[in-house]
């Protein structure tokens, strides 16, 4: 769900608050280094290939190109391992992060068109990860700002997205919206 639309599809603003500098992530151990414009390795070094319980149509990975790798990771790197992605791959101008068989890539091409991501033009608007319950919500929306994040749509927390689905939208200073869905707590029907 996302609250960046109206009926008829045509996008809303961003809140105009300034993004807080972001700090370091956890450090992330280093892995080999792939050739150039290659996936990071793998898997990773003891970690056995997982293919027999891949199912058919999930995410392999998601790859996002940065304009600068540091802050890049200091935001999505802290987000990640708070969300229990492991570091996977590290080499110059790109690191990525695990969960399972899926594994998301931060990469500083020098072949980038654009010095910041426009969530509101065709491509990517953003990514939804499953949180276990409204209070983890609350404790990640609430050290966000240290970690290079801020709320969007802070008027309408935690249902920006529409009653009964608490979510927090959180947009770094690159311009990429992480959205963190909790399970909602829904009244029996008839009560």
């Amino acid at each position: 769900m996302s609250p960046d639309s109206g009926p008829t599809g045509s996008p809303r603003t961003s809140e105009a608050e300034s993004i807080p500098p972001a700090l370091p992530s956890p450090p992330s151990p280093s892995l080999a280094e792939p050739d150039p414009g290659q996936a990071p390795p793998w898997p990773e070094p003891g970690v056995t290939e997982v293919a027999e319980h891949v199912v058919t149509g999930t995410i392999h990975h998601i790859e996002f190109w940065v304009p600068d790798l540091d802050r890049a990771v200091a935001s999505w790197g802290w987000l990640l391992y708070e969300l229990g992605y492991k570091p996977f791959g590290d080499w110059p101008g790109g690191r990525s992060w695990r969960a399972g068989s899926t594994y998301i890539v931060l990469e500083q091409s020098p072949d980038r068109t654009a010095s910041r991501h426009d969530r509101c033009r065709p491509g990517l608007n953003h990514l939804a990860f499953h949180v276990a319950d409204q209070e983890q919500v609350e404790k990640l929306v609430a050290v966000a700002p240290t970690n290079g994040w801020r709320l969007m749509f802070a008027d309408r927390h935690p249902y920006a997205g529409g009653e009964g689905h608490y979510a927090a939208y959180l947009e770094n200073a690159d311009g990429f919206e992480a959205e963190l869905v909790a399970p909602s707590h829904r009244p029996a029907p008839g009560g």
